[in-house]
């Protein structure tokens, strides 16, 4: 039998020891990676390869719903939580199973048994996700695609430049942030940088005018480029 590699995303120790002990007694169960909040969620689903995710509903500044809804490509999801009136919510999610908390062995193996019967592949039908959720200081704040200009890396740190002039300083590689937009608006256009296609201005030589910025244009991203953009070279 195939592995099941599990991450749980909860902000509750006792819950996440819970959870850790359960999957431990499986032997078709791994355990991957454990998450406090959704920052790490997305970090860690890009750094592991996960099957399903063990996900708490009532999450301080962002849901697991809402996480989930985010996710352009979520693995299975088994919900765990407090409150059972969020559970129509949670199956109209598509999720294996829901969980309420305490929750006990027995009813645990219930959801690994309904995990197993289900056919692999994402938790929820392909809805666009429209924002990202990025970390500043102690929040967690919502970032809409649409205002998303563009993004320049900075070591392991990134700048994110909003409509309007704002920036914001995440603590999340270009790569990440990269894997997390949507493809069909955003591109890599050099290794330091990543725009929204639907803000450019203009092209010039190897610059591109976004904002009030010139972007440089990478020689192994040109071709892509003007490839995108349905331009003659």
């Amino acid at each position: 039998m195939k592995n099941i590699n599990c991450l749980i995303i909860d902000d509750e120790p006792i819950a996440r020891d819970i959870l850790r002990t359960y999957i431990g007694r499986m032997p078709e169960l791994v355990l991957v990676g454990e998450c406090k909040n959704a920052t790490e969620a997305y970090e860690a689903l890009h750094r592991y390869p996960v099957d399903v995710v063990f996900l708490d509903i009532q999450m301080p500044v962002i849901t697991g719903t809402t996480f989930l809804r985010s996710l352009q490509k979520p693995p299975l999801v088994v919900f765990t939580t407090a409150y059972a009136e969020h559970a129509v919510e949670g199956f109209e999610l598509n999720a294996v199973d829901y969980l309420l908390k305490p929750i006990t062995f027995d009813r645990f193996c219930q959801a690994i048994q309904k995990l197993q019967q289900k056919p692999s592949g994402p938790a929820l039908p392909q809805e666009r996700p429209t924002a990202i959720f990025v970390r500043q200081d102690t929040r967690l704040v919502k970032v809409d695609f649409d205002e998303l200009v563009y993004i320049q890396a900075e070591r392991d740190f990134c700048s994110l430049y909003l409509s309007g002039g704002l920036r914001l300083l995440v603590g999340m590689h270009l790569k990440l942030l990269e894997d997390l937009l949507p493809s069909d608006q955003f591109m890599r256009v050099h290794r330091s940088f990543m725009i929204n296609i639907n803000k450019i201005k203009a092209i010039k030589g190897n610059m591109i005018e976004i904002s009030e910025t010139e972007i440089p244009i990478g020689s192994n991203y040109r071709d892509s480029l003007f490839e995108r953009l349905r331009l003659q070279r």
